[in-house]
């Protein structure tokens, strides 16, 4: 088991198990620069601020936290993507190492001044209404060190180009507690058209469905018409990042941003064109892959759980059951010392006031290495469960909960979570010292 003593603002060593996540090469969207720069914000001297700049105006879309106390940057980019109808956006500036939530009208005028000094930085074509989005993730509370900020962004233009090094340096500058960066890149071809789409994201902790402490971003060089964007990134965002637990704590700051530059060319792609089925197959897998990467460095986790719920009355409810499953700290902590209780899964379904039949409930352990299923529960009847068996499968990093609610609906999600563990609590205990 990895053990922890302090990890906070990417200031630990990559552990061994996580490496393999971390790509080695890609080929990313044309036309975009990326890249990060350390302004100091945070205590480490790590990266702190990235960006992402095209020279020619995109189509944006963005999902963001549900939290009643919305961060400073959540609440400008909702309004500009409002008022610009999803179009004409050149950049996203974001900090890590401050949240600027819960931080009032100074808070909202510190984001306003950075888009606008990026604008100023970048040349872009400002109409009244800024053309940068922004991005801030850290500890809440605290007003952002706007001197050092712009001093970064003075700085960052000279940090940003469009190679692998630099997306990587770009999805490092926005770690928190991460223990290594997230970035996944794909190509597709459309009509003879390459198309490239690359995903970054950052997030450990704090993660709950309907967003979580997490910063996302998609970014594609295919001609996306903005609504149709906003559409599939809000459904995409629903299968993926809204599926996803660590420790049910919903944040202030969840944003995921959307960015289509077109620079590859071809007919704009709308919801009803030909080209629209490739391209969005591969935009929701890329969000699932980026998804699973929150909850792969989950704050202290050792287990990577999917927890598959069928034969629910409905999705909606298939999904309430597998929310409830993984965000319970009994079932968390149980994988965590790789116990097979599951009547602390039984429990949590019990609980999520869904339809059940409890005679028809049917729960199971899936092993990784696709042998044969454990069977918990058949029909309401506990099983003879052979508890050698159970634990060589709970020592796999990787685990999936088969549910089977027996229902004449064919309701169905798949949600993935963590384990609880003792490094959890001493992560989030000295968080800000």
């Amino acid at each position: 088991m990895l053990k922890i003593t302090k990890r906070f603002y990417g200031s630990m060593e990559i552990p061994k198990n996580k490496l393999k996540y971390i790509p080695t090469k890609g080929t990313y969207p044309k036309g975009f620069k990326v890249g990060s720069y350390a302004s100091n914000v945070k205590k480490n001297g790590l990266p702190d601020l990235a960006l992402i700049y095209s020279s020619k105006p995109c189509t944006a879309a963005g999902v963001f936290t549900t939290n009643k106390f919305k961060a400073a940057p959540v609440l400008i980019d909702i309004e500009n993507i409002k008022i610009k109808e999803n179009n004409n956006f050149n950049s996203i500036i974001i900090n890590s190492g401050c949240a600027n939530a819960v931080t009032g009208e100074g808070g909202l005028n510190d984001a306003k001044e950075i888009i606008n000094y990026t604008d100023k930085i970048l040349n872009n074509n400002v109409n009244g209404i800024s053309n940068t989005l922004t991005m801030s993730t850290g500890v809440i509370g605290q007003r952002l060190q706007m001197d050092k900020i712009k001093n970064g962004i003075d700085n960052i233009i000279n940090n940003i180009n469009s190679n692998h090094e630099d997306w990587l340096n770009c999805a490092k500058g926005i770690m928190t507690t991460d223990t290594f960066s997230k970035l996944i890149s794909r190509n597709f071809k459309i009509n003879n058209i390459n198309y490239s789409i690359s995903g970054l994201c950052k997030g450990a902790g704090m993660i709950c469905p309907n967003m979580a402490t997490l910063l996302g971003l998609i970014i594609t060089d295919a001609p996306i018409e903005g609504k149709t964007l906003n559409k599939l990134l809000k459904e995409s965002v629903d299968k993926s990042f809204n599926c996803i637990s660590v420790d049910g704590d919903m944040s202030t700051n969840d944003t995921i941003l959307a960015l289509s530059n077109g620079e590859s060319g071809g007919k704009i792609i709308t919801e009803n064109s030909q080209e629209f089925k490739i391209f969005e197959k591969n935009f929701k897998e890329l969000a699932i892959d980026l998804a699973k990467l929150v909850v792969r460095d989950g704050e202290g986790a050792t287990k990577f759980i999917t927890i598959n719920v069928k034969n629910a009355k409905n999705d909606f409810e298939a999904k309430k059951a597998a929310n409830s499953i993984s965000n319970s700290a009994l079932v968390k902590t149980a994988m965590f010392g790789k116990d097979a209780n599951w009547g602390r899964i039984l429990c949590a379904i019990g609980y999520s006031e869904i339809e059940v039949d409890p005679y028809k409930t049917n729960v199971s352990f899936v092993p990784v290495d696709g042998s044969e299923e454990l069977k918990l529960l058949v029909n309401g009847e506990p099983q003879q469960v052979d508890e050698s068996r159970a634990s060589q499968i709970l020592e796999s990093e990787d685990l999936q909960i088969e549910i089977d609610l027996g229902l004449s609906g064919d309701g169905k999600c798949k949600f993935w979570t963590c384990d609880l563990s003792h490094d959890y609590v001493t992560i989030n205990g000295d968080y800000r010292s």
